[in-house]
């Protein structure tokens, strides 16, 4: 062999050498972090095996599957899981799937959070879910030892939302468009349809500078806006009556850090690979 021709075939063996190391060590598991994201500061929400970094939930509401958190369909008491730390300035990313037709989302800058039972209201009252909210949140009287199966009772936060969904079954995506997936929910629309089919796991994102968001469905930014955009604020107004204490807490936003929560919405939502870095 020419002895000069020895370098350049030791390169390109060392070259090939490195593309098989990579090759061989494939893509980062699940629910762990690469070297560069431990380098940017990113961290781990869940660890793939336990709740480990999540306050305990209502009995039955939640279990682990697959390496994904999931939330079990109709539990006595409905109860988001909520991280134990809370969070200023963020970008947080996530992976989510549905079952067909369902719903969930996850909740960001959550101002309050409250029991809501209908079976504990006054004898004879009648109100609207968001009465009920206010009511109880003034109230405060529900008690998690008189819930009982079959009531709709839950632990509601009031909240902002990124929202999780089957865009071409459940009613509400057919049907409003600021109820699909990757809405501001009941706030602001998604820009373009992004959602990967109910089964298939979707890649979510969310970047929070103080009141400005972003919410990014597979890559996509589907939503760019203020939250005190006069288009988030009539959204309020409209769903929340002048005399609730909902509608002032979404629109004063007086809790500027908060836990992460991940929405029970009564049907099955698998939740993995989910970190957060804080932003300066």
């Amino acid at each position: 062999m020419n002895q000069g021709l020895l370098p350049a075939c030791a390169g390109r063996i060392l070259m090939c050498l490195c593309f098989a190391s990579a090759a061989l060590a494939g893509p980062v598991p699940p629910n762990t972090l690469s070297p560069e994201e431990q380098r940017t500061g990113w961290k781990l929400l869940f660890d793939g095996s336990s709740f480990r970094g999540w306050l305990p939930a209502a009995e039955g509401a939640w279990t682990l599957e697959d390496g994904c958190i999931k939330a079990v369909p109709r539990p006595v008491l409905r109860e988001d899981l909520v991280t134990t730390e809370e969070f200023g300035d963020f970008e947080l990313v996530f992976e989510w799937k549905v079952a067909p037709g369902a719903n969930s989302g996850v909740k960001y800058l959550i101002q309050d959070s409250v029991l809501v039972d209908e079976k504990q209201l006054p004898e004879g009252a009648r109100m609207s879910f968001e009465q009920q909210v206010g009511w109880f949140l003034i109230h405060r009287s529900a008690k998690r030892e008189l819930v009982r199966p079959g009531s709709g009772a839950q632990v509601y936060p009031v909240a902002f939302e990124y929202q999780v969904i089957d865009d071409r079954r459940h009613i509400d995506a057919l049907y409003n468009a600021s109820s699909r997936a990757g809405a501001l929910y009941r706030m602001a629309a998604p820009s373009q349809s992004a959602a990967r089919p109910a089964g298939e796991f979707n890649e979510g994102r969310i970047v929070l500078r103080g009141l400005h968001v972003q919410h990014w469905l597979n890559g996509v930014k589907v939503v760019d806006i203020r939250l005190d955009d006069p288009q988030v604020r009539a959204s309020i107004e409209k769903r929340w009556p002048a005399d609730n204490p909902v509608r002032k807490l979404l629109v004063e936003i007086p809790k500027r850090r908060s836990a992460i929560a991940l929405q029970h919405h009564n049907d099955a939502a698998w939740f993995r690979n989910i970190r957060i870095r804080p932003l300066p």
